[in-house]
């Protein structure tokens, strides 16, 4: 194909020829080319787009995110220089921390102003570099085909990530002979590497020979298309797994290797079992601070296998004993063919009475209390037991989080959204709406604390205008919940700055159009349920909850694995 046209319609093109069918932005001076070409192409017989209207930048970052972790395609954003760029960093450096695919375009001045401080200029190549896999500045249009293409790669391949183009404004007017571009190899960049065979075998001698082994698997198995593979390798070996926050649908909730959920307020059990393995094998995960607990007493009895796609993540937290780097989906296989048939009865038999230590004290408390105020934790369980099976659950950050992320149920691949590494306040309500794009055929479910709701409010425009069909349910205790606890628990109770006043959140949805019901007694709590799932559109579910309740089971900071309590004291 070659033509003359305008570097903005050559990004139309590019997009169109990677497959992009929705895009979520936000119009302004230095992309104003752009947002022309993409009028036609938004429309009439070149339509080839649907254009998501944010409220603000930072939500379309975050939307191109929600979209990207349910679908499994690369989630795309376009905003202007300056503030509107910048105001993306936070979901960027977010898709960074938790390796999912977005590519932020940016306008940005002429070339022949680059440096002079221009209106609405910044420098972004150089800002967004460290929280970005590549950062470029297109600075003419004959370089939009294969600026476009090299992002998508690099995005999308090996540990996925965000890309940022620059798109000065010169280099979308100017007019070229365009022609297509196809990147799939870039020099020194090796996404796939090519697993060692050696290095199989000892991990498969090891395991073969393990009495205790355990593995824990991260979302690294979803961002592979691994999830098949981990279940062969599981059932052959006969090995319990754990699951980190991320990668908590890479296994289902109810196959009978999984034992729960890692970390700090993860399951009583995998938590204590992983201080008494004498294998463990992480399969794409990074054994994050928020799993290990004191890295100098975590797992000291355990020989250590580490699989995962990113070379620098071997013994950068916890030193391995073998290292398999490459592609589960490559990996997994291998290694399963060389493992033996196993039993391991009496070893996963040993998890029962902590499961049910934790059942009594902890998770029947939680979700099926006779009396007092409602409950973060029955909230999420009823919200769970009463979705359909494919239903994805996007969380914002804080209790709300940890609670609905603890009780909800994975029956499906990619069913969990959430922002895991950066931990993004706001991160929940856009991610939702991208996830709706993302997965159409699905029911969306986003809890949301009453401060998280509030950084993003505005985009309840967007839900209005798109009538975004984003079930939220919003877990109202007046305070920064988590902040609040942590408060209660090493600050003598000095509650700085936590406690919260809110609107009348029925009036806010009201305005918007939005369907809405607040519940304070859970005699009505399956009720309210059914008609938010019922209802054909968005609905706002506002749960009035126990304002200083805590998150149960937790391990302290500082804390080793094994010290965790299953309740909390203040």
């Amino acid at each position: 194909m070659n033509c003359k046209i305008t570097g903005a319609e050559a990004l139309m093109l590019s997009l169109k020829a990677e497959g992009v069918k929705t895009i979520f932005g936000y119009p302004g001076g230095a992309i104003m080319p752009t947002y022309d070409a993409l009028y036609d192409y938004t429309r009439g017989e070149k339509k080839a787009f649907e254009h998501i209207l944010v409220r603000h930048e930072q939500a379309a970052a975050h939307a191109a995110e929600g979209y990207a972790r349910v679908s499994g395609e690369v989630g795309v954003t376009l905003v202007t220089s300056g503030p509107g760029v910048t105001n993306t960093l936070t979901g960027v450096a977010d898709a960074m921390m938790d390796s999912t695919p977005i590519i932020v375009i940016a306008g940005q001045v002429q070339t022949a102003v680059l440096g002079s401080d221009a209106f609405q200029e910044v420098d972004l190549v150089d800002v967004a570099q460290p929280i970005t896999k590549w950062a470029y500045q297109i600075r003419s249009a004959k370089d939009v085909a294969w600026a476009v293409s090299r992002a998508f790669y690099i995005a999308k391949s090996g540990r996925p990530g965000p890309v940022v183009l620059d798109f000065t404004k010169n280099a979308q007017t100017e007019i070229i002979d365009y022609k297509p571009a196809k990147v799939d190899f870039i020099r020194s960049y090796v996404p796939y590497p090519e697993p060692k065979q050696e290095k199989i075998q000892e991990a498969a001698s090891l395991i073969n020979n393990a009495k205790k082994p355990l593995a824990l698997v991260g979302q690294g198995v979803e961002l592979g298309g691994a999830q098949e593979e981990l279940r062969t390798f599981l059932e052959k070996t006969d090995i319990p797994a754990g699951r980190t926050l991320m990668g908590l649908s890479a296994l289902p909730s109810d196959h009978p290797l999984n034992m729960g959920m890692l970390g700090m307020h993860g399951t009583y059990a995998v938590n204590l079992k992983e201080q008494e393995a004498d294998v463990i094998i992480a399969i794409g995960m990074r054994f994050s601070d928020r799993v290990t607990g004191d890295l100098s007493r975590y797992a000291k009895q355990a020989k250590i296998i580490h699989l995962d796609i990113d070379r620098s993540e071997i013994d950068k937290c916890v030193k391995t004993t073998v290292a398999v780097v490459g592609d589960c989906k490559v990996t997994l296989p291998a290694l399963t063919s060389l493992c033996q048939k196993a039993d391991h009865t009496e070893w996963k038999d040993s998890f029962k009475s902590l499961h049910e230590k934790e059942r009594e004290r902890v998770i029947i408390p939680a979700t099926q209390p006779k009396e007092g105020p409602l409950l973060m934790g029955e909230v999420a369980y009823n919200v769970a037991q009463l979705s359909p099976d494919n239903t994805v659950l996007v969380t914002d950050v804080g209790q709300n989080q940890l609670m609905s992320a603890r009780y909800f149920k994975y029956l499906k691949n990619r069913s969990i959204a959430t922002s895991g590494g950066m931990g993004t306040m706001g991160y929940g309500l856009p991610a939702a709406m991208g996830a709706t794009f993302g997965a159409p055929e699905r029911t969306v479910c986003c809890f949301m604390g009453d401060g998280g709701l509030q950084m993003v409010i505005q985009e309840f425009g967007t839900i209005m205008e798109y009538k975004i069909p984003v079930k939220m349910i919003l877990l109202n205790n007046s305070y920064l919940g988590n902040v609040r606890q942590w408060q209660d628990m090493f600050f003598n109770r000095k509650q700085s700055f936590t406690p919260m006043t809110n609107p009348d959140f029925s009036q806010i949805a009201h305005a918007y159009g939005i369907a809405y019901r607040k519940v304070a007694d859970r005699t009505e709590l399956q009720d309210a349920i059914r008609e938010m799932l019922s209802t054909d559109g968005p609905f706002l579910l506002e749960t009035v909850i126990k304002p200083n309740a805590n998150v149960e089971p937790m391990t302290a900071p500082g804390k080793a694995i094994d010290e965790m309590q299953l309740n909390v004291e203040c």
